[in-house]
């Protein structure tokens, strides 16, 4: 397909990569930065475009822009004929898309981060489209980037994204929390490495990562976990974090028993 990436940022600049590789075509990089757009443009073989009325002709436009921008953006754009119009974001709905184009979502569950490789292979594409044949065209275009391809509407891509910033941004923010303690007693970040890609590797491998936890909270050893409040000592966001965090290690545990 010959499909025009809008957008400059994190996914737009992974879209034209993946894009560019799977055989399609990116025709343009729609962008208002222009130093961002060319750059973005120029990792996909493309040409950038700064003006609406610039815009060539595509089968499908990606608009690559945070969710609250979705709609100001589309609005502006003069779209061909008979081409998908489709967002990216997860907490988006299908109808901040304008009428009178062939609506659809193609939300991609990953992190993304500049200048940074991502396998599109390997990720999720979740999918939804106004109409059958505008759906049929959307999961030919995403099956070109991946096999993994599925079906969600806006009640359950919320939900998808819910889980992204708890096991993602959340998770990511500890590890940043680690650093610092560590970073305190003289340490490196390097030290706990090891115990993350365990760690998450056997959360992926069990399917269920409530049958892999271990820790204090876990079996319900009060005295080490007393031990890491002095520790923690005055910082209140930080116990209210482990205190928090471990009552909810505990409640998956009982629950679990059920």
């Amino acid at each position: 397909m010959k499909v025009t990436i809008i957008g400059s940022g994190n996914v737009a600049e992974a879209f034209a990569k993946a894009v560019a590789r799977s055989g399609n075509e990116v025709v343009q990089v729609y962008a208002r930065n222009e130093e961002r757009g060319r750059q973005v443009a120029s990792l996909a073989g493309a040409e950038w475009c700064g003006k609406a009325s610039e815009l060539r002709a595509a089968e499908l436009y990606l608009i690559c822009v945070s969710d609250r921008a979705i709609e100001s953006v589309a609005a502006g754009l003069p779209f061909a004929e008979g081409s998908i119009v489709a967002h990216t974001a997860g907490c988006g709905t299908i109808e901040m898309l304008p009428e009178g184009v062939n609506r659809a979502v193609i939300y991609p569950f990953q992190t993304f981060t500049a200048g940074r490789e991502v396998d599109f292979r390997k990720i999720y594409l979740f999918i939804e489209a106004q109409d059958e044949a505008t759906h049929a065209r959307a999961v030919e275009f995403a099956r070109t980037l991946t096999d993994n391809v599925a079906d969600a509407d806006a009640t359950q891509r919320e939900r998808i994204h819910l889980t992204g910033v708890l096991a993602c941004n959340f998770v990511n923010n500890l590890y940043a929390t680690a650093a610092g303690v560590l970073s305190d007693a003289g340490l490196s970040f390097d030290v706990v490495a090891p115990l993350i890609a365990e760690t998450a590797a056997k959360a992926i491998e069990s399917g269920n990562p409530a049958t892999v936890q271990t820790g204090p909270a876990m079996r319900g050893d009060e005295a080490t976990m007393n031990r890491h409040r002095t520790l923690i000592g005055q910082d209140e966001l930080l116990r209210d974090i482990y205190d928090k965090i471990s009552e909810n290690i505990w409640r998956i545990k009982e629950t679990s028993k059920r």
